[in-house]
């Protein structure tokens, strides 16, 4: 099988911790200094810890709009998994470069990156621009700010790829989310007078029952979009914490809750049906017993949904440089929502590898893969330099 030319890369950026909760400086820092080793500028977005920072470049003609390859450079966390591999190195086995970040989604980012000599060297007519943003993992974060620079550029970006891993498969939609933490404060008393206290377990597990409720609602008569796998709007509690010990009633409980969205069904009005449950039904019953009692939202993430027009000539371009003929959409998020929805930029999601082994321990790209999408830069790059 052919070496990808971008494997010395992907091992340079694989090497760099970028878990969201750390810096990205030096990842960053090392990809500027590879384009200005290459003669072409860039600029950072840096965030106000001055530890993370956005990178934007364009290479080729700036005097008119162009085509933008959108990565993120963080990844999530590798504690608390088994990896039988170190994860911030990478190792080729059987077909298969596995590190943290080869599938989501440092490999894309590296695979653009290799591609910048010839870039330079076919001259290109329509230029091509470089965003590589941080904090994707915790909400789409940082983009936000590069969106703000681009916003103000005299010449932006006429469409955009974000190289998220799909198989190389061509999506041009996916879900919204709300993200919400819940928490109920209650009243502490010992087990034996339970009747005096305000069980905040009790009553977060009554608003949990309550989303449950909605999700069946939505799964059996919600508004559907047949090009999705999960058809409908989706709502779901992934994190409880409260409680200390069985003989105490607990005061304090929070939970985790998201609502993912298609792109036609305006999640607000499930969120406040929600607060409305807990404000109108939970709360009166709590202060009646203890009137400091209550229940607060904190709002935690969220970004808009991705739903490009199969017109739109970035869906056309993709689809002629990999050979598809088809489209889908996918329920995970990307900054492809941001780019469309706040940019005004007509975005399409396709890159290598799968979603299937983001975030896992021993998470891969195969090498088939990258070639695939070294093969797709090539012919993107001919392309642009007609």
């Amino acid at each position: 099988m052919t070496e990808p030319i971008s494997t010395r890369l992907i091992a340079d950026l694989i090497a760099f911790d970028t878990v969201s909760a750390k810096p990205n400086m030096a990842l960053i820092d090392h990809v500027r200094a590879y384009l200005a080793g290459l003669g072409v500028e860039s600029r950072l977005v840096v965030d106000e810890t001055g530890g993370k920072a956005n990178l934007y470049a364009t290479v080729g003609p700036t005097d008119r709009p162009g085509l933008m390859l959108s990565g993120h450079t963080d990844v999530v966390p590798v504690s608390d998994q088994v990896w039988t591999h170190e994860p911030f190195a990478l190792t080729r086995v059987d077909g298969r470069l596995i590190g943290r970040g080869t599938a989501d989604m440092k490999a894309f980012i590296a695979i653009v990156l290799a591609h910048v000599p010839m870039m330079l060297e076919r001259g290109l007519k329509t230029p091509i621009h470089l965003a590589f943003s941080h904090d994707e993992e915790i909400g789409c974060v940082g983009v936000r700010r590069l969106i703000a620079m681009i916003e103000g550029l005299d010449v932006r970006p006429a469409m955009c790829i974000v190289g998220e891993p799909t198989d190389m498969k061509i999506v041009i939609g996916h879900k919204g989310k709300v993200t919400r933490r819940v928490r109920v404060r209650g009243l502490e008393c010992h087990s034996s007078l339970a009747p005096q206290g305000v069980n905040a377990v009790d009553y977060a597990a009554q608003l949990i029952v309550f989303i449950r409720d909605m999700a069946d609602r939505l799964t059996a008569s919600g508004r559907r979009d047949g090009a999705y796998d999960i058809e409908h709007t989706t709502i779901h509690t992934g994190v409880v914490h409260g409680g200390t010990v069985v003989n105490i009633v607990p005061p304090e409980c929070w939970l985790d809750f998201e609502i993912r969205n298609l792109a036609d069904d305006d999640p607000m009005p499930y969120l406040d049906e929600i607060m409305a449950h807990a404000r109108d039904v939970l709360e009166p019953r709590m202060k009646a017993v203890h009137p400091d009692a209550g229940i607060i939202f904190e709002d935690l993430a969220g970004y808009p949904a991705m739903d490009t027009d199969p017109a739109e000539e970035v869906v056309s371009l993709v689809k002629s440089l990999t050979g598809e003929n088809s489209h889908s959409k996918t329920a995970f998020g990307t900054e492809g929502g941001l780019f469309q929805q706040q940019a005004g930029i007509p975005t399409v999601v396709c890159g290598p590898g799968s979603i299937g082994q983001a975030h896992k321990p021993d998470e891969y790209i195969t090498v088939e893969q990258v070639l695939a999408c070294e093969r797709f830069m090539a012919r993107l790059i001919e392309r642009l330099s007609a």
